[in-house]
């Protein structure tokens, strides 16, 4: 059973729609289909993210249809994994380190679409490019905090107790990043792992979705959580009370880094030349240039320019935090061990 998830209106029956589709056994892909798995972030309930515009011209242009299918990054990876003898998919979006755990897998084949040689983020073997630069972030409720907090210690305060989420670790890529994070800020595992064991007094627990959690901060019903500035900047334009913050420790320096969306070919797509039509067509120079103004992040084209007042706008957000580059390759390595350590700290 196929399930054909339209993107120009992502409406409750759409989310119902994919919901089927999880459920459904897979099958023969249909010839003029493009399938994409994903990270959330990119789409937005009214149909008028980054992704449902560029879906939405990319039918028109092509006569194909994307089916879309939407979760955790890690979620994503295992479900593909799991289909691996009978590939559905044929492009994933995904965040690291979750698509370096995809080409790891065996999952990926090379391609590199055209303008990946104008990418500085991608896979020197051609698995993945980078489409939608991105940094990792949290948000708070702006109405009922004056100012953020600035620093890991602030959020063991007792005012966030039941008030603070974080998306899961190893299921969603943002609720991944926590961890790097943590460990970088406070230089390695054990420490890291002492400190989230700690704040776990206060979080409210698991969570598969990043994107779940803004709007809860904006309710009122948390007072921050885990995030993105790409996903949480597109969310403030109609989530007035959702602002956005770098964490640091006590007297250092915020600090952050980057958790772009990059795409891969899976290897057995059942439509690989519809795949890299798609993956083209995400690194047009339209479609970059698209990506402040829609998307809310920062382009993967460094030969494409960011302009206007959002661009302006998450520059200044930017300014002053120290940017870090892990080792993707080895938090790839270890990653289940940094996994097994926070579900041993935390009680998960």
């Amino acid at each position: 059973m196929t399930t054909r998830i339209r993107t120009a209106a992502a409406t409750a029956s759409a989310l119902a729609l994919a919901a089927a589709l999880a459920a459904c056994a897979p099958t023969e892909a249909a010839a003029d289909t493009v399938t994409v798995y994903s990270a959330d972030g990119l789409r937005d309930e009214e149909g008028t993210g980054w992704l449902d515009q560029l879906f939405a011209e990319f039918e028109e242009e092509t006569g194909l249809t994307v089916q879309y299918v939407e979760g955790g990054s890690g979620e994503m990876v295992q479900r593909a994994d799991r289909e691996s003898t009978n590939t559905q998919a044929d492009v994933m979006i995904t965040l690291p380190p979750f698509i370096q755990q995809a080409d790891g897998l065996g999952l990926l084949q090379p391609y590199e679409p055209e303008g990946a040689e104008n990418v500085d983020v991608k896979d020197p073997d051609g698995k993945w490019t980078a489409v939608v630069n991105n940094y990792f972030a949290f948000v708070y409720n702006t109405k009922e905090l004056s100012e953020p907090p600035t620093t890991w210690e602030d959020l063991l305060a007792p005012e966030f107790e039941g008030r603070l989420q974080y998306s899961t670790p190893g299921v969603a890529g943002d609720g991944t990043a926590v961890v790097i994070q943590a460990m970088h800020d406070f230089g390695g595992l054990e420490p890291a792992m002492d400190y989230l064991g700690e704040l776990q007094a206060n979080n409210v627990g698991p969570s598969s979705s990043t994107g779940a959690l803004g709007p809860k901060v904006d309710k009122g019903e948390l007072l921050v959580a885990n995030g993105d500035v790409q996903m949480n900047y597109a969310q403030s334009r109609t989530m007035p009370n959702l602002g956005i913050w770098f964490p640091s420790r006590e007297g250092g320096d915020p600090t952050t880094f980057a958790l772009p969306y990059t795409a891969g070919l899976m290897e057995g797509a059942p439509n690989a030349d519809n795949g890299r039509a798609l993956m083209d067509f995400l690194l047009t120079e339209d479609a970059q240039q698209r990506v402040a103004p829609v998307a809310g992040g920062f382009p993967a084209r460094t030969d494409v320019a960011s302009e206007g007042e959002d661009a302006e706008a998450l520059e200044e957000l930017m300014e002053g935090v120290e940017v870090f580059e892990p080792d993707w390759d080895d938090i790839d390595a270890h990653l289940p061990e940094y996994l097994d350590a926070w579900r041993e700290a935390t009680g998960s």
